[in-house]
């Protein structure tokens, strides 16, 4: 069965490449503070990189800042890309950066708005309302998720480091008798557990920041399999070869590095997407020996 991981790995292997463009039409980056503008910025960024790019992320909010006819201008960004994926040959997810969290309707309705409307294929979702408020978004195996675990924000150990008690009451595995006491993890081990559990469909994968190696390395040990979208490269810190060495999986995939800033700032923006894309191989190589 195909699967939202299925076709990342995919494109992964059809780009040789595990760089996510991201789109983020920031208002000083634009000719003029309207949605036009911003389409078009957009636009000219999908046509330059979508050959170096395994993914695209639209961060909904420069969109919505616009009303509705930013909404319409983020539509027309994904199909944008779709048109592209027809052109290469090669279909390039599109993940919305939306951090979406609620329950019931309103949880379905965004699903709806996400998948159907926008014709996005993946989201970022906030996990801490519980499994009830992902399920809408991953009954259908080829849209996924990505959940919010350990993000690449200064504050984000105000509640993601906190310890949370688990496993109390589960036996050894030596002894059917024996009762394991409970231990402490960080929520963040917990909640990248969680979605280990919640990935029946191969579609659901967790947002782990590229600021923060050294505990994506404690989660890469947690979660051996799972994706993880790894944003900060750049403007906020992270540095590609300490994430690389820290988010890979064995099979040198797993982890999809986001940009922005570093490729629309930049005087080419394609040129800046092609490097990008070479040095991470060039630093997957160098991991090998």
């Amino acid at each position: 069965m195909e699967s939202f991981f299925s076709f990342l790995e995919k494109r992964v292997d059809d780009s040789s490449s595990l760089l996510c463009v991201g789109l983020d039409p920031h208002i000083p980056d634009l000719k003029e503070p309207t949605a036009a503008s911003a389409l078009d910025f957009c636009l000219n960024l999908v046509k330059q990189t979508a050959p170096y790019a395994a993914a695209f992320k639209p961060n909904a909010a420069f969109f919505e800042i616009f009303g509705a006819e930013g909404w319409t201008a983020l539509k027309q960004v994904i199909e944008a890309v779709q048109e592209q994926s027809i052109r290469l040959g090669s279909l390039i997810p599109v993940i919305l950066d939306a951090k979406r969290g609620d329950i019931a309707s309103t949880a379905e309705a965004y699903a709806k708005s996400t998948f159907e409307n926008l014709g996005a294929h993946c989201i970022t979702l906030n996990p801490y309302l519980g499994k009830d408020s992902i399920d809408p978004f991953i009954q259908n195996s080829e849209k996924g998720v990505f959940l919010l675990c350990k993000t690449s924000n200064k504050g984000s150990g105000d509640l993601q480091d906190v310890l949370v008690t688990e496993d109390e009451g589960q036996r050894t595995n030596d002894s059917s008798s024996v009762i394991r006491p409970p231990s402490s993890v960080p929520l963040f081990i917990h909640v990248a557990r969680l979605a280990q559990s919640w990935n029946a469909k191969n579609n659901v994968g967790i947002v782990v920041g590229a600021t923060h190696p050294q505990v994506m390395s404690e989660i890469r040990k947690a979660t051996p399999n799972l994706w993880f979208l790894a944003p900060g490269v750049g403007a906020q810190g992270g540095e590609l070869e300490s994430a690389l060495k820290a988010g890979l999986r064995k099979d040198g995939k797993g982890i999809l590095l986001p940009v922005s800033r570093g490729i629309s700032r930049a005087e080419n923006p394609g040129r800046a997407a092609a490097e990008l894309r070479d040095e991470i191989v060039n630093i997957k190589l160098a991991l090998r020996k």
